[in-house]
């Protein structure tokens, strides 16, 4: 393995493992100028920063749970490693961290290049080219089981066609990632989501998923 490779592998361990702490006045430094893209009745939820980058913050849990043992912000910089080195496209980590004085776990990232399916699918495109997508996406799924991703908030805004016609995966904190490949059970499970949407039911070919079979055969 070239010296950079492995380098940039080791950098990226020591980003997912190690915690920043930042002030309330780091923060606003970093917010200054911000596009807020998601917020709840707690606040800030996803930023756009000025310098394109992003911030996902996650509220941080007070009572004794996995979220508070392992918060979310170190399990989004653990799948985005895992998911980079199985080949995955995946958003880039900067710095995982908290700030104190907010309640808050932060995730420090580089978007994925590229646009979503929802976005695509807005987007006006005629029906071969989402059709062609559609069967992409099956086989997408197919790969990430076969991978042993079991990723249970999937749903056509989650997934990302980069500029070289690859798909991502973005906003994965709560995925889960098997040793092996995902039994039937798991796959179909898995796809209860997108079922659930009425308007991405029309998306994935449930059985060639469940069969880990590809339509028409293509993996």
């Amino acid at each position: 393995m070239p010296a950079r490779s492995q380098n940039g592998k080791i950098r990226a361990f020591i980003v997912a493992q190690a915690l920043k702490t930042l002030t309330q006045q780091d923060y606003l430094a970093m917010r200054e100028g911000a596009v807020v893209l998601e917020l709840d009745c707690f606040g800030d939820k996803v930023l756009r920063l000025s310098d394109g980058s992003m911030l996902k913050l996650f509220r941080r849990k007070r009572r004794l749970t996995s979220a508070a043992l392992f918060p979310y912000a170190r399990r989004f910089a653990r799948n985005a490693l895992t998911l980079a080195r199985l080949g995955i496209p995946v958003p880039q980590v900067v710095a995982v961290g908290r700030i104190p004085e907010l309640a808050r776990d932060f995730v420090h990232y580089r978007p994925l290049a590229g646009s979503t399916l929802r976005e695509l699918a807005g987007s006006g495109l005629d029906e071969d080219r989402l059709q062609q997508l559609r069967d992409q996406l099956t086989t997408f799924i197919i790969h990430l089981h076969d991978l042993g991703v079991y990723f249970r908030s999937l749903h056509i805004g989650n997934v990302v066609v980069t500029p070289d016609g690859r798909f991502g995966l973005i906003d994965f904190s709560d995925l889960r990632i098997y040793p092996w490949s995902l039994g039937r059970y798991l796959r179909r499970r898995n796809m209860r989501r997108m079922l659930g949407i009425a308007d991405e039911l029309a998306w994935v070919d449930l059985p060639a998923i469940v069969a880990g079979q590809a339509p028409g055969g293509v993996r």
